[in-house]
């Protein structure tokens, strides 16, 4: 008669079974920190022989963990922005990714503000082991008030000194001046910038574009405000060459405003590049499929999501970060 198998209620039990401490049980049962690959495989197939399944859900509770990082969205400038945007589905599927491979879920939430303690709440609430957020929208001031407290946040947006919090993005103010260059090198006198200055990262594009042009030039550049969603984007531009306005080169602060300035002109009977030459930023999948393809700064989204995931595990176990700025890159295309 066989021997008995020995019975598994616990991962105390299957430790004791595999001859490994409990934490190299649970590190190779949630694929969570490292492990030689061999002995993670050998607690597996111990694991399945014995119809064992670690309670993930169990354990956090234990712990005081949550297994999911928050990833919100503050939408205090721009209330109808949507989480389908192009450049924010790009970056939250690389966050995902990061993510994943430190065994975190991913909850995502767009944040419409109401009173200044949102953040605030949200932290109190425990739905989270940490916070991701895109963007700062105009609610610096929350986001420093709880990062003054928080460890376990970092933000994807418009560096400043003075935040009190760890930040990672592109170098917004030298993108605009790479588009001012660019713009005026190929000929283009009379120039106008399309953008939501409310966000710190498009002010930073509208400045560094205003700095980096001749004197004469600056001082006729037409600002236009325009909002994000593609909608409230194509809108400001029809209405804005309806009124008479026109001009030669075009700076827009995002794609999805640079496309629809394109769209714009064309409805009213001009030529992009010729009559008209039309730069964006971010490089999002769409602006290589617009007719002409789209000129645009772009941003390293894939590196930045990284970045924000290492950053964030990072302070979640008490290390001191520092922000990170990626130097953005020109893309030249037909639109200008």
């Amino acid at each position: 008669m066989g021997s008995a198998i020995p019975s598994v209620r616990s991962i105390s039990d299957l430790a004791r079974i595999a001859g490994v401490s409990v934490s190299t049980v649970s590190r190779a049962l949630t694929g969570k920190g490292t492990l030689n690959q061999s002995t993670r495989d050998r607690i597996r197939v111990i694991a399945a022989e014995h119809g064992f399944q670690l309670n993930v859900a169990a354990q956090n509770l234990r712990l005081g963990r949550t297994g999911a990082i928050g990833i919100l969205l503050p939408l205090g400038h721009e209330r109808k922005q949507a989480l389908s945007d192009p450049f924010f589905s790009a970056l939250f599927g690389h966050i995902a990714e990061a993510l994943a491979g430190h065994g975190y879920d991913l909850l995502l939430s767009r944040v419409v503000p109401q009173g200044d303690d949102w953040l605030g709440e949200f932290v109190r609430s425990g739905r989270t082991d940490g916070i991701i957020m895109i963007g700062q929208s105009d609610q610096n001031a929350a986001i420093n008030r709880v990062a003054a407290h928080y460890r376990p946040l970092v933000v994807w947006g418009a560096y400043s000194p003075e935040n009190a919090y760890t930040s990672v993005g592109s170098d917004n103010h030298a993108g605009g001046a790479m588009v001012a260059r660019h713009l005026v090198q190929r000929g283009c006198r009379r120039l106008a910038w399309f953008g939501h200055a409310d966000a710190p990262e498009f002010a930073a594009r509208q400045a560094g574009f205003l700095s980096a042009l001749p004197a004469d030039i600056r001082a006729d550049t037409a600002i236009v405000p325009m909002p994000i969603t593609p909608e409230g984007s194509l809108a400001a531009a029809r209405a804005w060459f309806a009124a008479g306005n026109r001009a030669d080169g075009v700076f827009a602060a995002s794609d999805i405003g640079a496309i629809s300035v394109i769209a714009a002109a064309r409805e009213i009977g001009l030529s992009v590049p010729d009559d008209i030459a039309v730069a964006g930023f971010d490089d999002i999948t769409l602006a290589q499929l617009t007719s002409p393809p789209l000129t645009t700064v772009r941003q390293d989204i894939e590196g930045g999501a990284r970045m924000l995931v290492d950053l964030l595990i990072r302070r979640m176990v008490g290390a001191q970060t520092q922000s990170v700025q990626f130097l953005p890159q020109l893309v030249v295309r037909q639109s200008a």
